[in-house]
């Protein structure tokens, strides 16, 4: 047996574990070797039925509709995971290996030899988001961090570094930095993940299995799954199968800055005048539209969006519901309007500087990204001014 495979004797059922790294040749041939040379009932793999879609549809990109994208609120998400697919796409350049390979070369033996599979992960669009959500403002910040850092990365890899991937001290240490930089993130990428697949694994069905996975979930869907068989878990998975609902907290938090916000400059009228009042006014606008145009300049947007940009989010501010990157994304993407060519090479521009300010998808994106964090900047700015404004008033009103 392979130093990447682990075979598990449970309740009766045979279910072998095979480690992979997700850029390897080599992981390629063993997965397949193994399953050309076993009698199976089912092959199990680290993918979900969009993902499998999507490694087999050499189209795919031409069919997606960045405008709807944006209006479903999906903008970041597009881009965390055009991030992660390029980063992932550029390691595999040297050894002419496509990250997933080796997950679509076990699914494409299995049915060329009758077997059934069962495509065992959670959504990616699903872990993203909850990921997003689990994390505090500041682990936002560091994981938006290392996705950029990401993917503008060039060092390059070898085949002996992919290799290593899989040995278990190797994976262990990468864990460990992962767990003390992001612990949130490592929980729902990593362990959320491990119970999920080896969840679905079992629940396969099938006495002789295969698992196709990345090898740093080894060791702990072997846990789960060890816990499956005693009856120590349940391998119902609903509460980790969504996205968390916003708490009545988290609800009314997205009206709080809003509200504080007017009320303020309400204040500004009451405590200062007319133009007191009417100076926090235009310095909400300026700080706000300034900063969100000054972002969606920097990402190289068209002058109509600049300035839907720097008109829209001072409203859009005060609107929970939506956002001046969605705003001035859609307008860019009207303006400048994708064309065939920017979907073909998505995941190669996406790894370099010139390329995401050449396509005109990823564009749309950039706008998105920095007209939305210009105006989130503004937004804090104006209103920890507004703060200060309105207690220098109060403490000379009762001095």
């Amino acid at each position: 047996m392979a130093q990447s495979e682990t075979r598990l004797e449970l309740n009766g059922r045979s279910i072998t574990l095979i480690g992979t790294a997700h850029i390897s040749k080599e992981s390629i041939d063993e997965v397949t070797a193994y399953i050309r040379a076993n009698d199976l009932d089912c092959v199990a793999i680290e993918l979900d039925e969009q993902r499998l879609s999507a490694l087999s549809d050499k189209e795919r990109w031409r069919k997606m509709d960045i405008i709807n994208v944006l209006r479903k609120r999906q903008g970041f998400l597009l881009l965390a995971n055009l991030v992660l697919s390029g980063f992932q796409r550029r390691m595999g350049e040297n050894l002419g290996v496509k990250p997933g390979d080796e997950m679509k070369a076990a699914y494409e033996v299995a049915v060329e030899r009758g077997i059934k599979t069962a495509m065992v992960d959670r959504p990616i669009q699903i872990t993203l988001r909850r990921a997003w959500a689990r994390n505090s403002l500041w682990g936002k910040c560091k994981l938006l961090a290392a996705l950029l850092s990401s993917a503008f990365e060039k060092e390059t890899v070898d085949s002996e570094q992919i290799e290593n991937l899989k040995n278990r001290s190797e994976m262990d240490s990468m864990m460990s930095e992962l767990s003390a930089y992001m612990p949130k993130v490592k929980e729902v990428l990593i362990d959320e993940r491990d119970r999920y697949l080896a969840a679905h694994i079992w629940n396969a069905g099938g006495t002789r299995v295969a698992a196709v996975l990345g090898a740093g979930h080894l060791p702990g869907v072997e846990r789960n799954l060890r816990a499956l068989a005693a009856g120590e878990i349940s391998a119902d998975t609903a509460d980790i199968a969504a996205v968390p609902p916003k708490t009545v907290g988290a609800k009314i938090a997205g009206w709080v800055i809003p509200a504080l916000i007017v009320a303020l400059i309400a204040a500004g009228f009451y405590f200062g005048g007319r133009q007191k009042g009417a100076d926090m006014l235009s310095a909400w606008v300026l700080w706000n539209g300034a900063l969100a145009a000054l972002g969606t300049l920097i990402a190289a947007g068209h002058p109509l969006s600049v300035i839907v940009a720097f008109v829209g989010a001072p409203i859009t501010s005060l609107c929970p519901f939506v956002g001046v990157g969605m705003v001035a994304g859609i307008v860019q993407a009207l303006v400048c309007k994708p064309k065939v060519a920017d979907m073909e090479t998505l995941q190669d521009d996406v790894t370099s500087l010139k390329g995401c300010y050449r396509n005109r998808i990823l564009r749309v994106l950039l706008v998105f990204l920095l007209s939305s964090l210009g105006s989130s900047i503004g937004t804090f700015v104006a209103g920890a001014n507004f703060i200060a404004t309105i207690t220098a008033f109060v403490k000379n009103l009762f001095a």
